[in-house]
């Protein structure tokens, strides 16, 4: 695909708001590579979170989330046999919003006995709000172009491989938000879409599982010789944002997610606070639900 194909399928996804924060994000993002010598400094300057954590316990909030929630909805669907197809959906957003407070419970109390300065250490530090709620606006602002060309991407290589009526899968709640009128549900999908999620996963996946590839990659014997300290906070980004993308039921979203979550990594490593990227995350969301709202 050359440079003018590009630029026609971007013009027919990307509409006049889109365009504009495109050109905002690309402002920045060429100011960041500007101070960063092209991200190579970008976080020269990130200390590691000091931490004894065994590497099983990450599994304990991911067995709840990934194994015991869609278990109960599995029981729930054969105990209610009778729910109408709207209220299943509640049911099951409740279930997630239920497995992902407990999820978050247990992250808490696994951060209390095992990080060096608990929650503090963890990033949780209420302290930091007024910066970081505004940090999160620019971040995202900052990646928008880049999470924009991989949606253009991806529509373009399904147009290619799948054929010319291939369109982006819609999220199955953003579907559900907009298919039912009923108020219970949309209140649900929004609580879980928008808050719950965010938080849940931010804790586990850039609070947890980044912060012990950073420690483990930090002990390999290859990367202790290497001379760029930056690298290694890199390295944990990248992989934790791979795993981050293919969670998701979805393959035509993981190019798109894999840039959100690169940017919401390098937004905790770089401020140490995980109120950051949680913001970033809630409002990706929460544009997405606006969204589907509006265009329903």
């Amino acid at each position: 695909m050359n440079i003018a194909e590009l630029l026609k399928k971007f013009n027919e996804n990307v509409n006049a708001a889109d365009f504009a924060l495109c050109l905002a994000g690309l402002i920045l993002f060429g100011y960041w590579l500007l101070i960063t010598s092209l991200g190579r400094k970008a976080l020269a300057d990130s200390l590691p979170r000091r931490n004894d954590m065994p590497i099983h316990v990450v599994f304990i909030p991911l067995f709840i989330w990934f194994l015991a929630v869609p278990l109960a909805i599995m029981a729930s669907t054969e105990m209610l046999p009778e729910l109408t197809v709207w209220e299943s959906a509640l049911v099951n957003n409740a279930f997630f919003c239920i497995g992902g407070i407990i999820a978050m419970i247990v992250i808490i109390h696994i951060v209390r006995v095992h990080f060096v300065r608990k929650l503090d250490g963890f990033g949780l530090n209420f302290k930091t709000l007024h910066r970081d709620l505004p940090a999160a606006v620019i971040n995202l602002l900052t990646a928008w172009p880049l999470i924009t060309v991989m949606f253009v991407l991806t529509i373009r290589l399904g147009e290619l491989t799948v054929g010319p009526d291939f369109k982006m899968p819609e999220h199955e709640s953003l579907e559900q938000l907009t298919k039912y009128p009923q108020l219970p549900l949309k209140i649900m999908i929004i609580c879980s879409a928008v808050i719950v999620a965010p938080l849940f996963e931010e804790m586990l996946f850039r609070g947890l599982i980044q912060t012990m590839l950073r420690g483990f990659i930090s002990r390999l014997p290859v990367c202790q010789d290497l001379s760029n300290e930056s690298i290694k906070p890199w390295l944990a980004i990248v992989i934790t944002s791979a795993m981050f993308a293919v969670i998701h039921a979805s393959p035509a979203h993981w190019p798109a997610l894999f840039m959100l979550s690169i940017c919401l990594g390098y937004s905790y490593e770089k401020s140490g606070s995980l109120l950051r990227p949680i913001f970033i995350h809630l409002l990706f969301n929460a544009m997405s639900v606006i969204a589907a709202l509006y265009s329903g």
